[in-house]
């Protein structure tokens, strides 16, 4: 429980965070509310599966706590136990019927919350309960958009094979492959092209993975993608190739990766710019 001194809080939340069971039990024998919210809606429940405690949540549960209570922000205690990788706490959860399709503010499912968190055991219990993995939230990223975005090996390749669409496309038509590349996870990138993800897919503004990873300075996967048969002249919709990219980032070790795979240097943009012409307004830019 974030942004809270703990002697703001109630008498029974004070003895979840500290992990005091008994005095716990013996709050709920006196008739303590399970339900009382916080400022922020959090219930008891939220605090004990924020802390990854089983034993506490299974008391409060037996005690009247709303299993599926939502805060302010709309998560659930699921929610809340996956972020911590609360293996026991999600299944006693869901043994108590708790919503995995219960969706927070942004929709994101405790399946999302898991991924992105590398929860990979609280995963694996979900996905013996969950008819559809591959469920958006509301930018239309999946599970595994968060995985790969996040870097997560381990969980993305658990989601892979319990079939995750590899190529599923967010809102911006962007997919698991932009992310990973974007944020310089080359062993993600790897595992996504293993199983089937298409290296020169675009998204709305026609931007490759090629391009996610020149704007980012990833030379590492900008030569992984160009070995598997990424378009190094590739044009998004301003025209402009990775070699653009790269030089109006600065990233002068993404410019030279692209140079050597032959990347055209002094092929112009819509606007009439040639790499040379951006990587030489950067410089005068730096100059001054």
């Amino acid at each position: 429980m974030v942004n809270h001194q703990l002697s703001d809080e109630t008498p029974l939340v004070q003895a979840i965070l500290n992990g005091d069971i008994d005095e716990v039990l013996n709050l709920l024998a006196q008739k303590q509310d399970p339900n009382q919210q916080d400022l922020d809606k959090r219930s008891p429940l939220h605090a004990a599966a924020f802390k990854g405690d089983y034993r506490i949540t299974e008391a409060l549960i037996l005690s009247g706590a709303r299993v599926n209570a939502k805060d302010n922000k709309w998560l659930t205690p699921l929610h809340r136990a996956c972020c911590v990788n609360s293996q026991y706490t999600v299944q006693i959860l869901i043994e108590y019927k708790a919503d995995l399709n219960s969706r927070d503010k942004y929709w994101q499912t405790p399946l999302h919350v898991a991924a992105a968190n590398n929860s990979v055991e609280c995963v694996e219990i979900m996905l013996h309960h969950l008819l559809n993995i591959s469920v958006t939230d509301r930018g239309g990223r999946t599970s595994l958009h968060h995985a790969a975005y996040n870097g997560h090996h381990e969980m993305a390749e658990l989601l892979i094979t319990h079939g995750c669409v590899v190529n599923a496309c967010d809102k911006k038509d962007r997919r698991p492959l932009h992310y990973a590349a974007h944020q310089g996870h080359e062993d993600l990138v790897l595992l996504l092209l293993n199983h089937g993800a298409d290296c020169n897919v675009r998204d709305k503004e026609l931007c490759t993975p090629l391009h996610a990873a020149a704007a980012n300075g990833n030379s590492s996967v900008v030569d992984l993608l160009i070995e598997v048969g990424a378009e190094s002249d590739a044009r998004n919709c301003f025209g402009n190739s990775p070699l653009h990219i790269a030089c109006l980032n600065g990233h002068l070790n993404v410019c030279q990766e692209l140079c050597y795979y032959r990347a055209p240097i002094d092929s112009p943009n819509f606007r009439g710019q040639t790499p040379l012409h951006l990587a030489a307004a950067l410089l005068l830019q730096s100059a001054n």
